[in-house]
């Protein structure tokens, strides 16, 4: 009989039986460490899945497994020449990996918690599979990095950006208007360039897109550089000529017209046309065929580099005992950090500020800033000899984590879903973070936020994040504050000095803090 008469039929055979003989046991092994990453990260997936599913911005990351899928697919030959093999570095890796992830998770930080399960997936394929494999399937497993969902601090830049060049077409195009940080006036109404017109969804997709492209498309490192910058830039510029085209037909069409065209050809013309153009011109330049396959197991034998790094193999028995040993450890870690919680007092405290006393005057505006999830909290307002009035916001936290985070999204002095918006950012003081917030197109709030930790008061969030994921991590219980001092009015220089004065009268904030939370 013929050798090609006993040759199986790929095409009716199972998976199992489609499989290389020296890959099945890898891959068995890689399945039961992803399943014991995935148990011990589940609360992440789920989140980042519901993102996915839920917010508009990240609805593209949907189509991300299918990509790596294929991108893993049109590898399958030259992977197919290739034997795994354990490698113990890669455990390295992976401790990080869940280093990262119990540290996002111990601070609240999502973003750092889902980038170290997304990389505790990779590295578990460097060590159960070797860097030979995990060479030839370098650019899926980065491709992989944008499963996390990632984006929302750019919102405020982008904001102003948009803000700056809707204003500079709207001279150009004859359109009297003035310009308030992201709120523009013009003849026929005050438009505002709110977080939904930051054009952060698009530019996030578009990255993600330009990416694939660049990659599937060029050889060329000098044309995929080039192409990746007009990917990001256009967008960008995009959204700014959407903004004034919004504006511009305002101005005889109406306000009410021209928000319901901006929606739908927004949504479902403008950036589809743009999209179409940038791969449009860029075609021409394209110089690899997408479904050529990218990497030669012959190439990745003969590197003398790989040769040298596959000297560290290790059984991959043990390699899977030592991942197996890994998440267990964290996992235990884990489970004993979150039981940590600081003790706190029953109620806040005011503490007393020299020349300003306490008074029930009512708002212009009400403004109540949000601390979800905070054990404590208070607000008062203070007024001087002169009848200024400054507003102060103390939440106490026993411990920060998913539910209680000073710093996530929506928390803070812009409370969502009220007649506030963010206007443009302040001159930053010592320890404080300066937002300038509007309302009704008329009252202006100055708020100065700072958050504390132990002996840390400060204005930025990172600092705040790390200072917790240290503390968290060693076991030490410590309580977090943010406090906001805040005045309204009309004038940005007189809520300036006014604040500037209420500082040198309450002092230190950080003693401020404490003596209010019973500390000292």
């Amino acid at each position: 009989m013929q050798p090609d008469a006993i040759r199986p039929d790929w095409r009716s055979a199972g998976l199992i039986e489609r499989l290389p003989e020296q890959w099945r046991l890898p891959l068995a092994r890689l399945s039961l460490a992803w399943l014991a990453i995935f148990a011990l990260t589940l609360r992440d997936w789920a989140a980042m899945a519901d993102q996915w599913w839920n917010v508009s911005t990240y609805n593209h990351i949907l189509f991300v497994p299918f990509i790596v899928g294929w991108l893993v697919w049109v590898r399958r030959h030259e992977l197919a020449k290739l034997a795994p093999s354990g490698w113990w570095p890669g455990l390295l890796l992976l401790a990080a990996a869940l280093l990262l992830w119990l540290l996002g998770t111990l601070s609240g930080v999502n973003t750092a918690s889902q980038l170290g399960t997304v990389v505790a997936l990779q590295a578990a394929v460097l060590t159960l599979l070797g860097v030979r494999i995990a060479a030839a399937l370098a650019f899926p497993l980065a491709y992989g990095l944008f499963l996390v969902p990632f984006g929302d601090e750019l919102v405020p830049a982008l904001q102003m950006i948009t803000a700056e060049l809707a204003i500079g077409l709207t001279h150009w195009s004859g359109i009297p208007a003035t310009v308030d940080g992201v709120f523009i006036d013009t003849p026929v109404g005050l438009f505002e360039v709110a977080e939904a017109c930051s054009g952060v969804k698009f530019l996030i997709a578009m990255t993600a897109l330009g990416v694939l492209v660049a990659h599937s498309c060029f050889a060329s490192w000098k044309r995929r550089v080039l192409f990746m910058t007009v990917a990001l830039l256009v967008p960008i510029l995009a959204n700014g000529v959407r903004a004034w085209g919004t504006i511009y037909i305002a101005q005889s069409q109406g306000i009410e017209f021209a928000q319901g065209f901006d929606h739908v050809f927004y949504g479902w013309v403008f950036f589809g046309l743009v999209i179409v153009a940038v791969l449009g011109v860029s075609w021409r330049w394209f110089d690899r065929d997408p479904e050529e396959v990218p990497v030669s197991a012959g190439a990745i034998e003969a590197s003398p580099l790989l040769d040298r790094l596959s000297a560290w193999s290790t059984g991959s028995n043990a390699a899977l005992m030592a991942v197996a040993g890994l998440v267990l450890a964290f996992g235990l870690w884990s489970a004993a950090a979150h039981r940590i919680e600081a003790d706190i007092a029953d109620r806040l405290t005011v503490p007393a500020v020299e020349g300003w006393g306490q008074v029930t005057s009512p708002m212009d505006i009400v403004w109540e800033p949000r601390a979800h999830g905070a054990d404590r909290r208070m607000a008062v307002r203070f007024a001087d000899a002169d009848g200024r009035t400054v507003d102060v916001f103390l939440a106490l936290y026993a411990i920060q984590d998913q539910s209680r985070d000073a710093t996530a999204v929506n928390e803070g002095a812009l409370p969502p879903d009220t007649a506030w918006r963010w206007l443009a950012p302040g001159t930053h003081v010592d320890g404080a973070r300066a937002d300038y917030l509007f309302a009704h197109g008329e009252v202006k709030r100055l708020a100065q936020t700072s958050y504390r930790t132990g002996s840390l008061t400060t204005a930025s969030a990172s600092r705040l994040k790390l200072a917790v994921m240290r503390d968290r991590a060693l076991l030490l219980p410590e309580p977090t504050m943010m406090l906001i001092v805040s005045a309204e009015g009309d004038d940005d220089r007189e809520l300036a000095r006014r604040l500037d004065d209420f500082a040198r009268a309450m002092g230190d904030r950080g003693l401020w803090m404490d003596r209010a939370a019973g500390l000292r």
